[in-house]
């Protein structure tokens, strides 16, 4: 079987900035009262809640996994684990590659930080079993330790609320050099999906695509500061078609009947997505819906019940027709597999969705390795690159 490789070079962002479409953020500043209330000290919590992380609290340019307590819902996915590294940030996806501080993640304060450099520097992390907290804790920029120690957190909520608190921010962050490392403040989601090959031996490889990002102004993080960000309903919520086509908690939902699944088609199932071709599935049911909707408002009183049943009949007979038609299909394609024109449509339905612009290569400068509690590599993860 080939090998799964994700390319650095792969990167496409088709990003909606800000758009307040998956999050409602808002800034706090020192004198605002809420600031009391958002901080989560660790020193008062029951010690056997927080752990000092001791790899991450003596490395730089390190990341480690830790497994959640409990469910959390980032971009109306639900994770169970997150990867948290000495660079200020959280990765919250779920395949380990190079670039970590490329796309999804969350990002209190992403800089070049070096936990290594004193003691005093640790990365300590909460887990009550309804609150996350990482606290990067008197941490220092690498290469200009003399600016001073920075003292921050990200505290993920168990109902999605994501908070960044800054306790110490010893110099404007817009004066942090991004270099040697990606200065990044906000939220980020992609998702993934295969590039053909020409060949069945050669390597998967697997390009990401980054559907959203929320970048915060970095002139408001002070000493005292905070953001919170409150999560907004999202298609993949839904749980039943009927949910789905008509909820007024969001819009450009569809539902597919194959995998029982609503989505507007850009969220971390979009491979998926396409690989079941719901989006065919999505536009017979939403015609149909529609017309059934037409015709309850059109249809005289005495004659609803009969029309109702023939368009009920109508729809099952369309989903039938649907579900014949895509078995029909796979089953051509299974048992013609040098066939030309199976291929061809799968190659160009994949170049047809997926956006052109790319990234670009961002080198080893914001390389990551990833690290276990025993200190040596995780098996099956890349090794971090060394700068030249």
């Amino acid at each position: 079987k080939g090998k799964t490789v994700l390319s650095s070079n792969t990167m496409t962002s088709f990003s909606q900035e800000d758009s307040q479409r998956y999050y409602r953020w808002q800034s706090f500043g020192p004198t605002d009262r809420q600031i009391a209330n958002l901080w989560v000290d660790m020193d008062n919590q029951h010690k056997n809640q927080v752990r000092i992380h001791g790899i991450l609290s003596n490395a730089h340019r390190q990341a480690a996994r830790v497994a959640l307590s409990f469910d959390f819902p980032f971009y109306g996915h639900y994770l169970r684990q997150i990867i948290i590294a000495t660079g200020g940030f959280i990765y919250m996806g779920e395949i380990t590659h190079r670039m970590l501080t490329a796309t999804q993640y969350v990002a209190p304060l992403m800089a070049n930080f070096d936990p290594s450099f004193s003691k005093n520097s640790t990365v300590r992390y909460l887990d009550n079993g309804n609150l996350f907290v990482v606290q990067w804790d008197k941490v220092r920029l690498k290469d200009r330790e003399a600016a001073g120690p920075f003292t921050f957190q990200a505290a993920l909520h168990k109902n999605g609320t994501i908070v960044f608190n800054y306790k110490d921010i010893p110099l404007p962050v817009e004066e942090i050099n991004s270099t040697e490392h990606p200065l990044k403040v906000g939220l980020s989601d992609a998702f993934m999906g295969y590039l053909p090959t020409s060949q069945p031996s050669e390597a998967k490889r697997r390009n990401i695509y980054e559907y959203h990002r929320v970048a915060i102004d970095t002139t408001k993080i002070v000493s005292g500061s905070a953001f919170e960000f409150t999560p907004l309903p999202t298609c993949l919520q839904h749980t039943s078609c009927d949910l789905c086509l008509t909820s007024n908690l969001t819009s450009g939902c569809g539902w597919c009947n194959t995998l029982q699944r609503c989505s507007d088609g850009i969220d971390r199932h979009r491979q998926e997505w396409l690989d079941y071709n719901c989006l065919e599935e999505v536009r017979l049911i939403t015609i149909s819906h529609k017309r059934e909707m037409s015709n309850i408002q059109t249809s005289p009183p005495n004659n609803g019940m009969t029309e109702n049943t023939a368009i009920i009949a109508g729809v099952v007979a369309a989903l039938v027709l649907l579900v014949a038609l895509t078995l029909l299909a796979v089953y051509y394609i299974n048992t013609h597999p040098t066939v030309a024109p199976p291929f061809y449509l799968m190659q160009r339905r994949t170049n047809n969705y997926w956006p052109s612009m790319k990234f670009r290569n961002q080198g080893c400068h914001s390389s990551y390795a990833e690290v276990e509690l025993g200190g040596h590599e995780k098996e099956g993860f890349i090794e971090a690159e060394q700068c030249c």
